[in-house]
């Protein structure tokens, strides 16, 4: 393991954001960093819980309103900045009531697990998304985060794969790689499994019940997935019939498309940036693998996404831990880590595109012309 220091030695004249964080075991164990969290931090509040959600449906009402009111009084001029506008914020905040999903998806929500499945099926199908396909795939990917083999999302390629390492390694092929993800990644992500584990058999999909990504005993609840975003699918066709195309388009499919962007930028770069690194099974175990995340600072969008932004990395360790309690469960837990611990305020966009254009594929370590278990990113 001793290739880790070497790494950091190496990477010691590069900015702070891409010093590589230590890959040897670390000298805590998970049960350390469990003690120094305060006891109320692991307390799921209902009040606070459902603020939460009452909140982003006030905001989402609110948006609507104003847009649905106000923009079409506006000048052609004005409308056709304004609407973007709507798109943004109201695709930001239908993105907080994703999280309040994800939450619910780890039982984060409350004491009540039928509660949690609840209101995650019921706000997930709202925003198309398949809360019981992304729950179990989603539970994989946090027992197997940073596995070449066996994490269920954004698999690293290889430099084998020509597409990535030759072709599209470049500034053009990299703003290419970056439009496809924020346009088209979250809907291929949950219908073909993009950016997702292979397997060797069946057909791989969050919307499919007998897909490998789930067991016997989950596959009801994929049917009952797919009846929900049906229900959704058909009410928007409902009201498109009776408002006409381009009002729900509008009102709801942009800030769809907008909320899908901002699923695809809070999970890939949580999980992408030079400085993390990825391992075969001849050197992970859970604990390193956890820690190969990232926190950032997405600014005034914080506030959208419910701050999960800057607390990635304790989600990992400690996934049932409410969102409103883990930002003070990171402080507790950032001494022990040390620098075990990533945090990357560069600019969203900024770190979005050097993420695009210079991790393109891993490579493992070589120490002593022997290669090992460890992988980095390379372009």
């Amino acid at each position: 393991m001793g290739a880790g220091g070497r790494m950091n030695v190496a990477a010691d004249d590069k900015p702070l954001a891409h010093k590589r964080v230590p890959v040897s075991k670390p000298p805590f164990e998970l049960s350390d960093l469990k003690k120094a969290i305060p006891p109320h931090c692991w307390e799921r509040s209902l009040v606070r819980s459902f603020a939460a959600v009452f909140r982003d449906f006030i905001i989402i009402g609110a948006l609507y309103y104003l847009a649905d009111t106000f923009i079409p009084m506006l000048p052609k001029p004005l409308a056709y900045v304004a609407w973007p506008v709507y798109w943004f914020f109201q695709g930001a905040y239908l993105m907080g009531l994703w999280v309040i999903g994800h939450e619910c998806g780890h039982h984060g929500f409350s004491d009540y697990p039928w509660l949690n499945d609840t209101i995650g099926f019921i706000v997930h199908s709202l925003i198309l998304t398949p809360y019981f396909g992304f729950k179990y795939s989603h539970r994989t990917h946090h027992a197997n985060t940073n596995s070449i083999e066996y994490d269920e999302v954004w698999i690293p390629k290889r430099k084998s794969d020509k597409l990535y390492s030759e072709i599209l390694n470049n500034p053009t092929g990299a703003f290419l790689v970056f439009v496809f993800k924020i346009v088209l990644g979250f809907p291929l992500y949950f219908v073909f499994n993009l950016y997702g584990r292979k397997y060797e058999k069946g057909i791989t999909s969050h919307f499919y019940p007998y897909s490998p990504i789930f067991n016997d005993s989950e596959r009801f609840q994929i049917f009952l997935t797919d009846l929900g975003v049906f229900a959704t699918c058909y009410a928007v066709y409902r009201a498109a019939v009776i408002m006409g195309t381009q009002w729900v388009i509008n009102i709801y499919g942009m800030p769809i498309l907008f909320m899908s962007g901002f699923f695809i930028l809070l999970t890939y770069l949580h999980h992408t940036h030079p400085a993390i690194p990825h391992y075969d099974s001849t050197e992970w175990d859970w604990l390193r693998g956890a820690l190969a995340t990232v926190d950032r600072n997405f600014g005034f969008l914080n506030h959208a996404f419910h701050d999960v932004t800057r607390t990635h990395t304790v989600h990992h360790l400690f996934p049932t831990i409410p969102h409103y309690n883990t930002f003070e469960a990171r402080e507790a837990v950032k001494p022990i880590l040390g620098e075990y611990y990533k945090y990357d305020d560069t600019p969203i966009l900024e770190a979005v595109w050097r993420e695009t254009k210079d991790c393109i594929f891993i490579e493992p370590d070589v120490v002593d012309g022997e290669k090992k278990g460890i992988y980095w990113f390379h372009k």
